[in-house]
């Protein structure tokens, strides 16, 4: 299929599902889009069953879309800026200090837990998986998703310092660890005496230049957008600032999703305040929300697809490791912010509840999924990916529909 075929076949599936969410099962968006890929997934899988060939069509199509180049060179960019538009800076300003501690080491504690327990489990199924990927599983599915989170807090009565602290960390989280997933893909593909100071180096600069470079974005963008006065230049600004951005962050070898969060919070919280009109604003929020809430569709329509595709992979291991895996990433989830918080001593501000909150606030959507199609084909790669599957979406079914009831307790 051309890439126009399947756009318009994406965009009608998404449409369609769209449609019959808001008229009959009116979920939460994710929520209805998930379910609706899954069942999508689990009809053609009978139909499979009967006989009629569905997955070579399907297995084609994927192929032909490079889930995991068009998500992360392209959906993510857009997805990461316009989450980060909508937060509010000056709550966000407020918890600085336990953001940037829960974005970065949070990352790292809950990937080594997350990682060291997937591998003793492997080795009591009799998988075998190799130490190091076991250890990319961690870094995936440990950062918290704010293409799944953002929205969900929306639509939450959670506390203001609580969701800025949630809101913030998914932000952030997000691309330590897509950056720490690389550093460690680098490292086991560099053979079998990687030098764990160069994957440092690789992590430090990837970080702090995406950091740097997204500031220098959001600076310029903001001068920009403050010498003119018309909202369609300045939406045009902001769509610059995103696709160039972010090509020029991957030619500079720096973190692309830091960029664009940086990139994101300056515009949105300085650039809307001092550089555009009430009318640009109205406009340029219309906008990106059509933008964040359509790639959302998109993006969880694939995933559905994809499931269909994995289906010839299954075996029951697959299935007994993938839903072993849900325990243990909350676990690590758990267990990373009641160590950071224990440290912290945020007092009043932090307590067992809000461990809790945030433990199960902690939902995963299409990032970790587009990180493991981006593996090699190694034989771990079925199991990761079956794993990653499985916790995305009890993350989006159960952890995403139960979160309200949580805070109303």
């Amino acid at each position: 299929m051309d890439p126009f075929q399947i756009a318009g076949l994406l965009t009608t599936l998404t449409a369609l599902f769209a449609y019959i969410n808001y008229r009959f099962l009116r979920l939460p968006v994710t929520t209805g889009l998930m379910l609706q890929s899954l069942l999508l997934s689990l009809f053609l899988a009978l139909l499979m069953a009967v006989g009629v060939d569905v997955v070579t069509p399907a297995r084609r199509l994927i192929l032909d879309l490079s889930f995991d180049v068009f998500f992360l060179q392209g959906m993510l960019s857009f997805l990461l800026f316009a989450g980060a538009l909508f937060v509010k800076v000056e709550e966000l300003l407020t918890v600085k200090v336990s953001v940037a501690v829960f974005a970065v080491a949070g990352v790292l504690i809950s990937t080594a837990i997350v990682g060291g327990a997937f591998y003793l489990l492997s080795q009591l199924l009799g998988l075998d998986l190799r130490p190091v990927y076991c250890l990319l599983f961690g870094a995936l599915i440990s950062p918290t998703d704010p293409v799944a989170v953002l929205p969900t807090l929306r639509r939450l009565g959670i506390p203001d310092r609580l969701n800025a602290q949630i809101a913030g960390e998914a932000l952030f989280n997000d691309g330590v660890g897509i950056v720490l997933f690389l550093s460690l893909l680098a490292m086991a593909q560099s053979g079998p005496q990687p030098s764990v100071s160069q994957v440092l180096l690789t992590f430090l600069r990837q970080a702090l230049g995406g950091l740097l470079f997204g500031s220098l974005l959001g600076w310029t963008g903001y001068f920009l957008i403050k010498t003119v006065d018309n909202f369609r230049l300045e939406i045009l600004i902001t769509l610059a600032l995103v696709t160039g951005g972010y090509a020029l962050a991957r030619s500079l070898q720096v973190s692309g999703p830091l960029a664009m969060v940086m990139a994101g919070l300056l515009i949105g919280g300085r650039g809307r305040k001092l550089a555009m009109s009430e009318q640009t604003r109205e406009n340029l929020d219309h906008f990106w929300e059509l933008v964040e809430e359509s790639l959302n569709a998109i993006l969880f329509t694939m995933i559905g697809l994809e499931l269909l595709v994995l289906s010839g992979e299954l075996s029951l291991l697959h299935l007994v490791s993938g839903v072993a895996a849900i325990p243990i990433v909350l676990l690590g989830r758990y267990l990373s912010v009641l160590v950071l918080g224990g440290l912290l001593r945020i007092g009043e501000h932090f307590c067992l509840r809000d461990v809790a909150v945030m433990t199960w606030s902690g939902l995963r959507g299409g990032i970790p999924f587009a990180l493991a199609m981006s593996l090699p084909d190694v034989k771990e790669l079925s199991v990761l990916l079956v794993a990653t599957y499985l916790v995305v979406v009890f993350s989006i079914l159960v952890q995403g529909t139960t979160l309200k009831r949580l805070m109303e307790t």
